[in-house]
């Protein structure tokens, strides 16, 4: 199946006996869908051309500004104003011509999203706002796609698989979405230029272990790489049953959505009964210092280490800047944890 010059091109991969020439082959063959040729994408897309992934589609509706440069390498200055799919296709056939490259010139929309999907064996989220990650989530839960996820918020990075051989999806770590304006993204927020190449690496090394068949992918694992502090933590998800966690009895009100209460509430809380309340920010320890409501400061990666320390006769309420690890704090506990805890929806703000 492989020619003579693509046993060249691959050669360094082909000799890894995990990979070797059946895994070759798999790449050869395989679809893949990278949804956003921007931060995440270029560094997804290179590497996956590079591997020799035999089909590879772009879904982008943007256009190339100066601004994306320090992040979508992808790119140069000779590149403003074009689109981001007819670029990325031009150069990456120039890093292998064995591959076929697809430019989907669009948005994903509802409209869309199941006829781009459908024709692709495994899709990878690329993308910079919730509306179309959760589209892209219950699109690929409904036909059945393993997803590939990966985000990136000013100095730190999240990447995850999900429904991958059953396992969870997107919606059992953040159940819905927040409202549009309630988290900026990197035009509004910044982000550190290597950041999208380091997560977009582990992408793509997730979908390449996925296609061949090798290693432990993040199934049932959420990584989060903090750059700051080059720390690395990775935390189990549970797949829920019925829109609850499969562990916990079916109750309504142990939902992790009705978990969730606004700020305006909390200061509520505090005002009133102020000793029936745990406040805990799972935030770094620097933005604990920048700008706080009280509380006590305990970095999401150490709450479970601390989770016999807290009390069980009060109500443990989590915050953080955007409410996204506070929910995902409720989720790491509520195995662990048999007191009531609340995640502040939409976070804090200064």
């Amino acid at each position: 199946m492989l020619q003579r010059d693509e046993l060249k091109q691959y050669n360094r991969q082909l000799i890894l006996p995990e990979l070797g020439l059946t895994g070759q082959e798999k790449l050869k063959v395989a679809k893949v869908l990278i949804i956003g040729a921007g931060g995440l994408g270029c560094p997804v897309l290179q590497y996956l051309v590079a591997a020799g992934v035999g089909t590879i589609g772009i879904v982008d509706d943007d256009v190339i500004d100066i601004s994306n440069l320090h992040r979508q390498i992808l790119y140069g200055i000779h590149d403003v104003g074009k689109p981001k799919t007819i670029v990325a296709k031009q150069k990456l056939e120039l890093l292998n011509a064995f591959v076929v490259i697809n430019t989907h010139q669009e948005r994903l929309t509802v409209d869309n999203a199941e006829k781009l999907i459908a024709s692709y064996d495994l899709i990878i989220d690329g993308s910079d706002n919730f509306t179309t990650r959760y589209l892209v989530n219950d699109t690929c839960v409904e036909l059945g796609k393993t997803l590939v996820f990966g985000s990136i918020f000013k100095f730190e990075g999240h990447v995850s698989v999900f429904n991958h051989n059953d396992g969870p999806d997107y919606r059992d770590v953040f159940p819905e979405a927040p409202a549009d304006d309630a988290i900026p993204n990197c035009d509004e927020i910044g982000v550190i230029g290597v950041l999208p190449g380091m997560i977009g690496t582990y992408m793509a090394n997730e979908a390449i272990k996925i296609i061949c068949g090798i290693g432990e992918v993040l199934s049932g694992k959420f990584l989060t790489l903090k750059a700051l502090d080059n720390s690395i933590s990775i935390f189990n998800v549970v797949k829920r049953k019925d829109g609850l966690p499969q562990s916990e009895p079916i109750k309504a009100e142990r939902s992790t959505i009705n978990y969730e209460i606004n700020i305006e509430e909390v200061h509520r809380w505090l005002n009133e009964t102020p000793d029936g309340i745990y406040l805990i920010d799972v935030r770094e320890e620097y933005e604990f210092e920048e700008f706080n409501i009280g509380g006590v400061n305990i970095p999401l990666y150490e709450l479970k280490e601390q989770v016999n320390k807290l009390p069980v006769d009060k109500k443990l309420v989590f915050c953080c800047q955007t409410g996204q690890r506070s929910k995902m704090a409720v989720q790491l506990l509520k195995n662990d944890y048999r007191g009531e805890m609340y995640s502040v929806k939409h976070g804090i703000s200064t």
